[in-house]
């Protein structure tokens, strides 16, 4: 008789954490990182407030960037729109244009 083991396998479904799907939520995790480092800095050598503002300005710049870049999907394509004709090489397959006419 054979045994039977229950195999484990994943989630089954993919990990979102409020909107952020799969490698973006680390992407969101390091803009919000960014800003406060970065604001931080700048507040410690400047002033508060422009540490404040630059803090802020940094966390909705890199959510924003994170949201747009998660619409195109999670691997970077180029989409091309339009039409394209590629010409056909004959010669690089070794059939001299002459017989094809």
């Amino acid at each position: 008789m054979m045994r039977k083991y229950a195999i484990y396998k994943g989630l089954q479904k993919p990990l979102i954490y409020r909107g952020f799907k799969g490698k973006f939520i680390a992407w969101g995790i390091s803009s919000l990182v960014i800003g406060l480092v970065s604001g931080g800095i700048t507040g410690a050598l400047t002033s508060m407030y422009l540490g404040g503002a630059v803090t802020i300005i940094t966390i909705t710049g890199g959510l924003f960037y994170t949201f747009q870049k998660q619409k195109g999907g999670l691997h970077s394509k180029s989409r091309h729109k339009g039409v394209f004709v590629h010409p056909v090489n004959f010669q690089s397959h070794g059939i001299p244009s002459e017989k094809l006419l």
